[in-house]
């Protein structure tokens, strides 16, 4: 199952959700700094051990005290530096991956590079919507098929919110 909601991701009841990161994993700021005050600095700390991961990758540490089990660093492209819409579906590929990796049933994503990276919500919205789609039919398909059962857009803002409206009328329209 796809959903769509709107509220935060820190507090969602999910097996892992997702962290918008940067290369260094430093969790200075957005997103990254309220899953770091609200998890601990257990975190940071476990990131810091992994060191610089490279733009269209991510990585899984803790949770600290968050109700969810894991946090994926997903290390989206900043907006400009080239070959943005790869890197971005290559960051939710390597997302989902990796929660089958580790069993998990549910995930919580956030818009991955469209705050202050400045990645078009329009088209963040569509590349993980469809990545996402993507990833679950080709699971299923397969003799060991995905843990994975739900996969849930936590959406903050309410300008983010209605693209991922757009993307999700869309996909139910074809």
């Amino acid at each position: 199952m796809i959903r769509l909601v709107r509220g935060d991701i820190t507090e969602r009841n999910v097996d892992v959700i997702v962290n918008a990161a940067n290369s260094y994993l430093r969790h200075g700021g957005g997103l990254a700094a309220a899953i770091v005050r609200k998890g601990g600095k257990i975190i940071q700390e476990e990131s810091d051990k992994i060191g610089v991961v490279s733009v269209g990758n991510a990585v899984i540490t803790g949770s600290g005290t968050l109700p969810c089990k894991a946090v994926i660093h997903a290390v989206g492209p900043k907006f400009g530096e080239g070959k943005e819409d790869q890197k971005l579906r290559s960051a939710m590929k390597n997302t989902l991956m990796l929660v089958q990796a580790n069993g998990f049933k549910s995930i919580s994503i956030p818009a991955i590079s469209s705050g202050i990276f400045g990645f078009p919500k329009d088209r963040c919205a569509k590349i993980l919507v469809n990545e996402s789609i993507r990833f679950i039919t080709n699971s299923s398909s397969k003799p060991r098929a995905s843990s994975l059962q739900t996969v849930e857009f936590c959406i903050l803002d309410e300008e983010t919110l209605e693209q991922f409206r757009m993307e999700f009328d869309s996909m139910k329209a074809s």
